[in-house]
């Protein structure tokens, strides 16, 4: 891979992937302009930080207009769980996505590296998901990323676009939903899962993936990817290595199928719980990418499993859990989300 000085744009790059990737590149010795809603921990020689919106064209033509940007890797994006206004979570991924794209055409942008998701789809295929099935996303995160990927597509004539599809993307730091499965751990609790646990669901180490969008620069044209771990074992035996690593009472206990999935819609239509459709849908099914191709075409590889990957994300949390309550003014990803009615799932725990 060939590496310079050129200027590179993360969209959300204060976010949990984004600050990842933006370190990334910085190291590699690139220049990276940073444009989040939040504000950048981050300081650097090389680093320009932006607090702004990507839906902003004042300030997105100012950043395009002032700045020589070679390639974008385009992280931004609002989750179903952070927000209640599902209007600006539609218009922030895929306005969002739509003045991004123009504005690298009009500039003269070589390429745009897209982090999609797994969520455009919410059923088990009963075989490795590849990049030839066409999607089915049955909530709003879901259809906004598919949305960003016809759009991206639509301007293929004019840039580059790499879509990497990702499932869940985790690392020291990342809490989110996860941070609710950190809580029960660290507490010592039944650790659930639903219909026995034996259901196999991917994850993608941050680094795994940062290291697949640096390999992406040098892709010569447009194309989609999928991406993830290998050897991916069940829920349970994941969740017993982190409870086994931790060293404390909490041990994995299962809810019965249907009566749970049943649950979980009524408390979604209430409003009182962070899990919506595509976790009812997703919660004892298996989805599993298959990743041969982005393997073959950009030689990438993934470094750690499901269950090394969760033990490192819960040991992070462990170790600094104070801090995290105390944050404020950070991505979705960076505090646990709001348990709603699972907390009484907790209190008979």
């Amino acid at each position: 891979m060939k590496h310079n000085a050129n200027t590179l744009l993360v969209t959300g790059g204060a976010g949990f992937f984004g600050s990842i990737l933006k370190r990334c590149l910085l190291g590699r010795g690139f220049r990276v302009v940073s444009i989040d809603l939040e504000p950048d921990e981050d300081a650097h020689p090389h680093l320009r930080s932006v607090r702004g919106d990507i839906r902003d064209e004042a300030l997105m033509r100012e950043i395009f207009s002032s700045e020589k940007i070679h390639a974008i890797f385009h992280c931004a994006a609002i989750l179903a769980h952070a927000v209640k206004d599902k209007k600006f979570l539609w218009s922030s991924n895929v306005d969002g996505t739509k003045l991004v794209a123009e504005l690298a055409a009009e500039h003269g942008v070589g390429k745009i590296v897209f982090t999609s998701t797994n969520c455009l789809w919410a059923e088990n295929l009963h075989r490795p998901v590849l990049e030839t099935d066409m999607p089915n996303p049955v909530e709003i995160y879901g259809k906004s990323k598919w949305e960003g990927e016809k759009i991206l597509l639509s301007q293929q004539d004019r840039i580059i676009s790499i879509i990497i599809r990702c499932p869940t993307i985790i690392d020291s730091g990342r809490l989110g939903l996860l941070g609710i499965l950190f809580e029960f751990i660290d507490e010592g609790r039944k650790v659930w899962v639903v219909g026995g646990g034996k259901n196999r669901y991917q994850f993608i180490y941050a680094m795994d993936l940062a290291d697949a969008c640096l390999r992406a620069l040098d892709y010569p044209k447009t194309e989609i990817f999928n991406i993830g771990s290998d050897n991916v074992k069940s829920f349970r035996e994941v969740y017993q290595h982190v409870i086994d690593k931790a060293g404390n009472r909490a041990r994995v206990a299962a809810l019965p199928r249907k009566p749970t999935i049943w649950a979980m819609k009524i408390a979604h239509a209430l409003r009182i719980s962070p899990l919506g459709p595509y976790q009812y849908k997703m919660i004892a099914e298996d989805f599993v990418f298959g990743t041969e191709k982005i393997k073959r075409e950009l030689g990438w590889a993934p470094t750690l499993t499901n269950e090394e990957m969760l033990y490192k994300s819960y040991k992070y949390y462990h170790d600094n859990i104070d801090a995290i309550r105390r944050r404020k003014n950070v991505s979705a990803h960076k505090q646990t989300a709001e348990m709603g009615i699972i907390r009484l799932l907790k209190w008979l725990s």
